[in-house]
């Protein structure tokens, strides 16, 4: 399989409000020639700039390329709702405690990896509090369920050690303006990040150090003896290692095909408002279900917004209509003024839909797939801190660095090959539509 045409590419649909509202403040270049490189990425999000970044660390003086099929932060990298989260997560489970002691504290220990090699980015490009805040997180319950579900999460969080505080009801009021909320469990590892800036300002302090090409697609990738051929529309780039960080257009490349399962997230983006409004500043609730409703407010020059993201769809061809969009976009405003009643009059100015990769038994498409072909790709519904460490575990494989967290990543198995297409529609749907109606008012 080492020459593959690629026919399909990423395609967004809607404006992605924290893209929107992220200033660009260094001009995108288009691959125009024939480069030979030491190192080709595919992918300017947070997989493939981690990659690169962990490739200078490792190698200062090669050469690195990095292909990007739209401009940084239209994608999945800033489509996200910005959580950098620490302590397990895992959507295909229903739960975020989703396993043994052992397993949660690996776990743990490689999330903090990723966010301390973000967090040493953050501190070297000067990224401000509204880009890059290590505040925590809320875990909101809105129901008895959803309160028996915080009380579980925090008792396993309690069995490993891991420090969390339990909000009451007058509390969660406090903190985001909103009745709505019957209690909370407060984690403070995770870190709240604006991610289209933070994508955008990594790739600017990476631009002295690699060639990022944005708006070049990779139309085919081919094994031509020693090095691998990426052709673009209007140039090509020639390289004896390639590091793939495109996540679920993993498959496009020919690679992992019937093991991963494209999915769909919507949000919405409030219109600016006066300060003072919805509580305190900044907030970010996950919802104690991880089917229910993820919301953050931030707050910036007396201004606030507040973005929400709800449901979750099944879309094996990685496409979704803007129908759909707009349908998603009209519940998710009930949701958003059941919670906020006084803020009724604020519209929603931006709504979108964002791609996931999930694999059926919650581990990543890792590895060297070819001979200098390496996969960094399905994060498993928490990209930020995922997608930054599989980048690096990345860069570490295909430089033959040895190192115990890239032995301990190297160990999980490949994702789980999924049933016949017909049987997935049918179970994966009936999977998601279940989950959705058990979460009732915490969506």
């Amino acid at each position: 399989m080492s020459d593959r045409t690629i026919r399909r590419q990423p395609a967004e649909t809607g404006v992605s409000g924290w893209e929107a509202i992220a200033p660009r403040r260094f001009p995108p270049r288009v691959l125009d020639s024939a480069l030979r490189a030491d190192w080709l990425i595919v992918g300017a999000g947070f997989g493939g700039l981690s990659a690169a970044r962990r490739l200078r660390q490792l190698r200062p003086a090669d050469s690195i390329v990095v292909l990007d099929a739209q401009e940084v932060a239209i994608g999945a990298s800033g489509r996200n709702s910005g959580f950098m989260i620490d302590v397990p997560h895992n959507l295909t489970s229903g739960n975020y405690s989703v396993g043994g002691a052992a397993s949660s504290l690996l776990e743990i220990s490689q999330n903090r990896m990723a966010i301390a090699f973000a967090s040493e980015i953050a501190r070297e490009y000067g990224m401000p509090a509204e880009t890059f805040d290590p505040s925590g997180k809320i875990n909101a319950a809105a129901t008895e369920r959803g309160l028996r579900l915080n009380r579980g999460f925090a008792d396993s969080l309690r069995q490993i050690g891991e420090p969390s505080e339990t909000l009451d009801a007058a509390q969660m009021r406090e903190i985001t303006g909103s009745g709505y909320y019957l209690g909370g469990v407060y984690t403070p590892g995770a870190v709240m990040i604006q991610p289209a800036d933070y994508i955008r300002r990594l790739a600017q302090g990476l631009a002295g150090e690699i060639d990022l090409f944005e708006n070049s697609p990779v139309l085919s990738l081919a094994r031509k003896g020693q090095v691998w051929e990426a052709v673009s529309r209007r140039g090509s780039v020639q390289a004896p290692r390639v590091i793939l960080a495109v996540n679920g257009h993993v498959e496009s490349f020919g690679h992992f095909r019937r093991r991963l399962i494209h999915v769909y997230t919507y949000a919405s983006m409030s219109a600016a408002f006066p300060a003072g409004q919805g509580g305190a500043d900044r907030w970010a609730l996950l919802p104690a279900d991880p089917m229910g409703a993820t919301l953050r407010k931030i707050t910036r020059d007396g201004r606030s917004r507040i973005v929400i993201r709800t449901h979750f769809t099944y879309n094996p061809d990685i496409r979704v209509s803007e129908r759909q969009v707009a349908r998603i976009a009209a519940q998710e405003r009930r949701s958003f003024d059941e919670r906020f009643p006084a803020l009724k009059d604020v519209p929603m100015e931006f709504s979108w839909a964002g791609a996931l990769c999930l694999s059926t038994n919650h581990t990543p498409a890792f590895g060297e797939i070819e001979p200098g072909l390496y996969s960094a790709c399905c994060e498993n519904g928490l990209g930020t801190v995922k997608s930054t460490l599989a980048g690096m575990m990345a860069a570490e494989l295909a430089t033959g660095t040895s190192s115990e967290p890239l032995r301990q990543f190297r160990r999980q198995p490949q994702p789980g090959r999924l049933p016949p297409r017909p049987i997935a529609w049918l179970g994966i749907n009936a999977v998601i539509r279940w989950h959705q109606l058990r979460a009732g008012r915490e969506g």
